[in-house]
């Protein structure tokens, strides 16, 4: 009797372990297991590649450790840049490392391509105009010949030494407005008092789609140190120096005074306008080459990283084509301390733990 009473125990109690190995299963299954519990680290605001698992000092710069609390249940941002994580730092932690904010806004954007370059003296270019005058001139005086030949004749003359300007740098609107004035452009030969002289300036490749007649240029020369003298772009070569990899382009400069004379070198800054565009401060943006990072403070103490594309580089700002709007506050300082930061929570949330020294 004992010994059938012993034998239901057993498969009484057997069944019940079975059952909660089964139900226990059934519960890690489903997600409620008890998480483990956060890892506490410590590490250098200065250094923060340094971390710890006990509190102590910065063998680096002898600084106090700081505590760094993992976050259980981190917020899944779609848009995080790869091997970043946001970072949340209190006002004292940010005055400690110099974090400074400014904020993205429109703004008149302006290039400055500067560029050396002379005082023309083009003996060659003074020749072509003048030919091309002599050829209207000739063509007109045939106007009144019943002979074809010689009407094909000026026509092809015309044509030539027109095609002769372009190819010197020339727009077809530049050279009619030359054969119309009565005056040959003697400044490209002599320093008149009073008058303009040409600047021939070189740019290069790069810059060439920026630089265009009619732009403001401003000309510098070592022989009138403190004077600035300002004219206008009137052309823009259209075939680029095999050797030097630049593009001539010529200035108009008024010379009251004739200060500038025949093969002087000069300074020429020509100002290119890309009017009102969305810009952040260069400082902000940190270039690991393939992307461009900064950091956005969403909410006072939290720094979001977020990849974004600039376009044009003016003086001391980038011109934004996606990633950020106006208004939003970028770090402009200490930046690249928080990128450190980013990188080693990014790196604990994905091993779940912290490497220790």
């Amino acid at each position: 009797m004992n010994i059938k009473r012993f034998a239901i125990f057993t498969l009484v109690t057997a069944g019940l372990a079975g059952g909660g190995f089964y139900l226990w299963k059934i519960y890690r299954h489903t997600g409620h297991e008890t998480a483990p519990a956060a890892k506490t680290i410590y590490h250098c605001p200065m250094h923060p590649t340094y971390i710890s698992d006990k509190p102590g000092d910065c063998p680096i710069c002898g600084m106090k450790l700081v505590l760094i609390e993992e976050e259980k249940h981190e917020a899944a941002v779609s848009d995080l840049p790869e091997g970043r994580a946001p970072v949340s730092l209190t006002q004292e932690r940010q005055q400690l490392i110099g974090v400074r904010t400014s904020s993205v806004s429109m703004r008149d954007m302006e290039i400055i391509v500067r560029a050396s370059g002379r005082v023309a003296y083009d003996p060659d270019l003074y020749n072509a105009i003048v030919e091309h005058v002599e050829a209207l001139k000739a063509k007109e005086k045939t106007k009144g010949s019943p002979m074809a030949e010689v009407h094909e004749r000026a026509d092809s003359m015309v044509r030539s030494s027109g095609l002769r300007l372009r190819q010197m740098g020339l727009s077809q609107p530049q050279i009619d407005e030359m054969t119309r004035k009565t005056k040959t452009p003697t400044n490209l030969l002599l320093s008149e008092k009073g008058g303009a002289m040409w600047i021939y300036a070189q740019i290069y490749e790069h810059e060439a789609g920026l630089v265009k007649s009619g732009q403001m240029m401003d000309v510098i020369s070592s022989a009138n140190p403190g004077r600035t003298l300002s004219g206008k772009v009137i052309a823009v070569d259209t075939i680029l120096n095999p050797e030097t990899r630049t593009l001539r382009v010529r200035g108009e400069i008024p010379n009251p005074e004739g200060l500038l004379q025949p093969e002087m070198y000069v300074d020429a800054l020509i100002h290119v306008n890309l009017g009102n565009k969305l810009a952040v401060p260069k400082e902000a943006v940190l270039d690991s080459g393939q992307r461009k990072i900064i950091f956005v403070e969403e909410s006072p103490g939290r720094f979001t990283p977020r990849e974004i594309r600039i376009g044009k580089e003016a003086e001391s700002f980038y011109e934004v084509v996606s990633g950020v709007v106006e208004g939003e506050n970028v770090v402009v300082s200490a930046n690249f301390l928080l990128d450190s930061e980013s990188r080693i929570k990014s790196s604990l949330s994905q091993s779940g733990a912290g490497h220790s020294h």
